[in-house]
């Protein structure tokens, strides 16, 4: 623990009866109000006030029209990626967009045809294979190998799968929800894989930031992977600003950039919240001593886990993740049916995890668990977990 921490991550924020899809969506989602949630991907720690005292003072003009990037925004990207990442990029090389999901769909449009055919690695996001059927492409599974816990890339499964329809690869980089960072030489077996197949790479780097091991941005590897390349990127699971709507996408090849542009204005994507503007800049203008506190605090809070369910002897089991606030629980060890786990985990346990399931066949008996939450708040929804499991 850092002696001169500046940030308060055990402050506890009511998130109830906030439109907060979190809290106040449990019933929607799982049929039942009561339960201590531990699913969706944002954090219950408070926006820090470099990010909301620019939003107070942006409102306190009090005009909400259409608003247009600025200088300033790109400028704020450009030193974030080239000081945390070390990865060099221009403004012509950014295009702002209103979420990494809308992007990625908008990518499948733009770089295939209806029938062509999109590589995924599961178990994976969900969204990052539902978008592939929506836009009626067919999806072709490329599992990754859980190596009691740690997942590799399966590049000799997925070179057999390659045929010439094969036109994208979607690459969840930093892996949810498996916590994987990939590392150079990984990525670069990727990459040249696709090159050789004239295939798209589309990286989803929103977790890119909150890494407990270097972090290689595909892009940034050499100029070769750059141009089979695009990247999606946004401030919001870092600073938790999700809800404002603003993300960005990055290629160094205007060819590819370009395509894209002219689906996402057909998709009318580009259009940016007012405060998102406002949130992202200030976020990578300030942001670095906030991230390396939050994610000491967050890896603290995965060693207690960790010990917790050991000490308990709980029969479940993690592998600690290089990357996110996502713990991907296996549950393996418990002898009854996925379905009668998660009923259980509902109705006696009262503690909403995302199913495992919902990631890929291969997320069979594993739950996601959120863990950017106090410390104290972590501890009672252990004990909700040991007490009644």
């Amino acid at each position: 623990m850092l002696n001169n921490i500046k940030y308060n991550f055990d402050e506890e924020i009511n998130r109830k009866n906030t439109n907060c899809a979190k809290w106040d969506g449990l019933e929607k989602y799982f049929g039942y109000k009561d339960l201590n949630p531990l699913w969706v991907a944002d954090m219950d720690f408070k926006t820090p006030d470099f990010i909301n005292n620019e939003i107070i003072k942006a409102a306190q003009n009090a005009s909400y029209g259409y608003s247009v990037e600025s200088d300033g925004l790109f400028q704020s990207i450009i030193s974030w990626q080239k000081n945390q990442h070390n990865w060099k990029i221009d403004k012509e090389d950014i295009f702002m967009i209103n979420g990494v999901v809308p992007a990625y769909s908008a990518c499948i449009e733009a770089f295939s045809n209806e029938g062509d055919e999109v590589i995924v690695q599961t178990p994976i996001y969900p969204p990052l294979y539902k978008c592939v059927t929506a836009n009626n492409r067919k999806l072709i599974i490329n599992k990754l190998k859980n190596n009691n816990g740690y997942y590799t890339m399966d590049l000799e499964d997925l070179e057999s799968k390659i045929t010439p329809r094969t036109k994208i690869l979607a690459l969840c980089s930093p892996h949810n929800p498996v916590g994987r960072v990939w590392d150079k030489e990984e990525l670069e077996k990727l990459a040249n894989i696709c090159i050789k197949n004239d295939i798209i790479i589309v990286s989803d780097e929103i977790h890119s930031d909150i890494t407990f091991k270097k972090f290689i941005p595909l892009a940034s590897i050499s100029e070769k992977i750059a141009q089979k390349t695009i990247t999606l990127n946004s401030a919001g699971k870092t600073f938790n600003i999700a809800g404002l709507n603003c993300a960005y996408a990055i290629s160094k090849n205007s060819f590819i950039l370009d395509k894209f542009k002219k689906i996402a204005h057909k998709r009318e994507i580009h259009s940016i919240n007012f405060f998102g503007y406002v949130s992202t800049k200030a976020a990578y203008e300030n942001g670095a001593l906030f991230v390396k506190e939050l994610k000491n605090y967050i890896m603290e809070n995965i060693i207690f886990t960790k010990n917790y369910l050991k000490e308990h002897n709980m029969n479940i089991d993690f592998h600690i993740p290089e990357a996110t606030y996502l713990l991907w629980l296996d549950f393996s060890k418990i002898d009854l049916p996925h379905e009668e786990i998660k009923e259980h985990l509902l109705t006696k346990v009262k503690i909403a995890l995302n199913d495992g399931v919902s990631f890929g066949s291969d997320g069979n008996k594993y739950f996601r668990l959120n863990c950017a939450l106090s410390k104290n708040a972590l501890n009672t929804a252990l004990n909700q977990l040991s007490s009644n499991l």
